[in-house]
């Protein structure tokens, strides 16, 4: 994964200087940021404080964490139904 040039405070740091009046291609010049990067940083971070965006981080990191579980939990799940299919199967078969 690629790794990121500018941390979150930096970020929040740069949007609150165009949001106190600076032009986006002076503050885009200044940090080495591309026009793209900049309005990608804006939609997510846009109006967040520091405290926010670590926030943010925290609930995306444990929305990860919970989404593996639950495909773990459902993989498990199938492979018990599989297995039971099999020995109904066998028991209904002999008979």
């Amino acid at each position: 994964m690629k790794r990121a040039r500018f941390s979150e405070e930096q970020i929040i740091a740069i949007l609150q200087e165009h949001e106190a009046g600076a032009k986006c291609p002076d503050l885009r010049r200044k940090h080495g940021m591309s026009e793209g990067t900049f309005y990608a940083c804006k939609s997510k971070f846009g109006g967040m404080t520091v405290p926010d965006a670590k926030r943010l981080k925290a609930l995306e990191d444990e929305h990860g964490k919970l989404k593996r579980l639950l495909a773990d939990t459902m993989l498990t799940c199938q492979r018990c139904t599989s297995f039971w299919q099999k020995v109904v199967g066998l028991l209904f078969s002999a008979k």
